[in-house]
């Protein structure tokens, strides 16, 4: 009896699942719109118009839902150009839960920082899940601002991991 079905698939060939999601924040700051971290631009300068920015305040999250789980095997994240440390200590979720907007599910890794205007890389082990959040909570005040984040990961159909090339 099989419990699992694994076909073996190239990292390199896998796609930023992330352009397929749809992004929402805990909260908005001027043009700083969720949907800025899933549009394609690593742009690191806050003036292009493609990073996120949540207001000033505690407690903030950035989620990704993407269409269907996936076998998630690493996110990369870009920083802003500036005010670089906003991001740090924050930390990279995934799976399935919508409890607490997603920031209950299990720790991919804790972002400790990213250099400004750098783009750095989370190794996820093909965590399940439909779910990417980041999560910036117990800073008495903070913003959080992500310039691009892409997911790169295999479909998941009915708890059987599907990778084809």
């Amino acid at each position: 009896m099989f419990k699992s079905l694994f076909f073996y698939h190239q990292a390199s060939s896998l796609q930023n699942v992330a352009l397929l999601g749809t992004a929402t924040q805990s909260s908005l700051s001027s043009v700083g719109l969720a949907s800025n971290a899933i549009d394609g631009n690593r742009n690191p300068e806050w003036t292009a118009g493609s990073c996120t920015h949540t207001e000033d305040g505690p407690d903030h999250w950035w989620s990704l839902l993407l269409p269907e789980r996936y076998s998630i095997t690493h996110v990369n994240i870009t920083n802003r150009s500036v005010f670089a440390s906003r991001i740090n200590n924050a930390e990279l979720l995934i799976g399935n839960s919508r409890e607490n907007n997603g920031n209950n599910n299990p720790r991919c890794s804790v972002i400790t920082s990213i250099p400004a205007s750098g783009t750095r890389t989370y190794n996820c082990s093909g965590m399940i899940g439909q779910l990417v959040n980041v999560k910036l909570f117990d800073a008495p005040r903070s913003v959080l601002t992500i310039c691009e984040l892409e997911v790169y990961g295999a479909s998941c159909f009915f708890g059987w991991l599907i990778q084809l090339a």
